[in-house]
């Protein structure tokens, strides 16, 4: 594992200046190119959708219905990854059409956008990796560092993340209710209460959607599309969560408690965001699949720049880590993805081991 880097004095104000060179740089140039994308995007997303469905309610054999299956989850995943995420950041505000508004955007998930808005760019972004304020670190359920608390259960830590990654929506969409401060009494009936009523009011429509609606509109057919819904949904959800743990879960991240992070300056801020990501390699139609979070690093770098930006400077980035001495974490996605499994498992076995794993590098 990569080692944890600080900077000070001159050296942290000259890494801190060449980064906001590189964000001034990029903001320049968006514009008209980056509108189009999204809208081309969209119409990609909806050009999808429609055919996967259109093959699961009027077509026959299993040929057809894969490729229902695999066209509808495929517009599910650009939705969520390309424009669900990267349009409530605020990347296309800019634009001032409505529909693609930070604050009001509602995707194809069953997630609230309101509590996202909440969970993942103000507590995600703002405190990345910091064990115990990030709360994405492990979603609640999965021991990730040393620094987090071990007890008999996380030996099942595996068997909770493939569960957690088959239903990676709802384990999204209940982030932000808190329930484990409800159920150790740390928050009062009414406030569960309101937090879960938006929760509730969106997987109703989702659920009513996907296995009520589009079912009862094929008639006859409603068995074959009330599977290929369903699978469509969970290949996103496998996808989206394969690619959101690759950005954070590596074994090359580094993880941070409270105290060094007091007084954090920009320059600090930056350098934990780099040393807290990792990046995926890939070509465009990869980079579009993640919702370009294939370029986590500079996502967290700079979050409300325009995705497609990323590929761009992520050259510049790297440059600037190298001057620096700071490890740029990037690979390719199955090299990535076994790093994440090896510290599930790693850090499912009781702190000495663990430790021990960690020393050995598996």
């Amino acid at each position: 594992m990569a080692s944890k880097i600080r900077l000070e004095g001159e050296a942290l104000a000259s890494f801190q200046a060449e980064l906001d060179q590189v964000r001034r740089d990029a903001f320049a140039q968006v514009g008209a190119d980056d509108a189009r994308h999204i809208r081309r995007v969209r119409g990609f997303v909806q050009g999808s959708a429609i055919t996967g469905r259109g093959l699961l309610m009027f077509g026959f054999g299993p040929v057809s219905w894969v490729l229902g299956v695999l066209s509808l989850a495929l517009a599910k995943i650009v939705e969520n990854m390309e424009i669900g995420h990267n349009v409530m950041h605020g990347q296309y505000d800019f634009m001032n059409d409505p529909s693609f508004n930070s604050q009001t955007y509602e995707w194809d998930i069953v997630c609230d956008g309101d509590h996202w808005r909440n969970s993942h760019n103000v507590e995600h972004h703002d405190h990345t990796n910091i064990i115990g304020k990030d709360h994405d670190f492990g979603y609640g359920m999965l021991r990730l560092s040393d620094q987090q608390r071990w007890s008999r259960a996380t030996l099942l830590q595996p068997l909770w993340y493939f569960l957690l990654a088959i239903n990676f929506q709802w384990g999204v969409a209940v982030h932000d209710i808190k329930i484990g401060r409800f159920v150790k009494g740390r928050m009062a009936r009414a406030e569960f209460r309101e937090r879960m009523r938006p929760f509730l009011r969106k997987a109703g429509r989702q659920l009513f959607k996907d296995y009520v609606l589009f079912p009862a509109l094929a008639f006859w057919q409603w068995p074959r599309v009330l599977l290929g819904n369903l699978a469509a949904n969970l290949i996103r959800n496998l996808w989206t969560n394969a690619i959101i743990f690759c950005g954070h879960f590596t074994e090359q991240v580094q993880t941070y408690t409270p105290r060094e992070v007091q007084g954090e300056t920009r320059g600090q801020w930056y350098l934990r965001q780099i040393q807290g990501s990792g990046n995926l390699e890939g070509g465009r139609w990869f980079h579009l699949l993640t919702g370009n979070l294939s370029h986590q690093i500079e996502h967290h770098l700079f979050p409300d720049l325009p995705s497609t930006r990323y590929q761009a400077i992520a050259p510049r980035v790297r440059e600037i880590c190298a001057r620096h001495g700071i490890h740029y974490n990037t690979g390719g996605f199955w090299r990535q993805y076994s790093g994440v499994l090896a510290r599930i498992f790693r850090y499912a076995l009781p702190p000495r081991a663990s430790l021990a794993a960690a020393a050995r590098g598996g």
